[in-house]
């Protein structure tokens, strides 16, 4: 084993530019997931688990705090805001799908607003420039629901995932109010073959206000604006702008 272990030490030092050596922080997969839990627990009292409000705050805080301490106190104050676009999001859900019985069915067991709920979360740290637990968040979500949404995402109240599974949402996507997706969509960059050159510029789409996008359908680039109110088939590929109240490949 000798020998083995001696060739990794090389690896380590050859390699040392493409794998960084040592993280700026140990990642602790249960301690997101603990952080994750806690705050739902916050955004959603009574639903998991019977905590005194003062109680979890102390743990987020704690929690938050061996990840980003400069911050933790200002984005915990942002709950109350982020609560609010959530329940829009439960709204949009209970009045967009005639099977929910009820919202607090929504609340516990939908993967939509699961995978929103960690979205709204995670922008808001992404936004205070927290490095890595944004993402980290998200990509655990994903693991869960199928549902990949990066936190740079700028997506707007009353936001409906319907079903979820496989739906991608890009880092510079920009999503308006009252929008539903369905399974399988995707919000994509045309190319990244760009790398880092392309970094900061808008590769997304932009989705303005009351648009639908039924499963399997990819619309790609950051010039692309699906307008208000239009309506896009399933499984169509959009690289170009759709005008306001437009039906795309969509037969009524």
């Amino acid at each position: 084993m000798k020998h083995i272990a001696n060739s990794l030490l090389k690896s380590y030092s050859e390699l040392e530019g493409s794998i960084p050596a040592m993280p700026r922080f140990q990642l602790n997969k249960n301690e997101i997931s603990e952080l994750i839990d806690t705050l739902r627990n916050l955004l959603f009292p009574g639903y998991f688990g019977n905590w005194r409000t003062e109680d979890l705050l102390g743990k987020a805080h704690d929690l938050l705090s061996k990840y980003a301490p400069e911050i933790a106190e200002e984005f915990l104050s942002k709950l109350p805001k982020i609560r609010e676009s959530i329940a829009t999001d439960v709204e949009a859900a209970y009045e967009g799908d005639p099977a929910s019985v009820s919202k607090e069915e929504i609340i516990i067991s939908y993967p939509g607003l699961y995978a929103i709920t960690v979205y709204r979360l995670a922008h808001e740290l992404h936004a205070l420039k927290v490095p890595m637990l944004p993402r980290i968040m998200t990509e655990f979500a994903h693991s869960i629901t199928g549902i990949d949404i990066h936190p740079g995402a700028e997506i707007g109240d009353y936001f409906f995932i319907d079903h979820g599974t496989g739906i991608v949402i890009g880092e510079t996507t920009v999503i308006g109010q009252h929008v539903k997706i369905y399974q399988g969509v995707t919000l994509g960059a045309l190319s990244t073959r760009g790398g880092q050159s392309l970094r900061g510029k808008k590769r997304h789409p932009t989705v303005e206000d009351n648009v639908t996008i039924y499963s399997g359908a990819s619309v790609f680039g950051g010039a692309t604006v699906i307008g208000k109110g239009a309506v896009l088939g399933s499984s169509v590929f959009v690289t170009k702008s759709v005008p306001a109240g437009a039906k795309v490949n969509f037969l009524d």
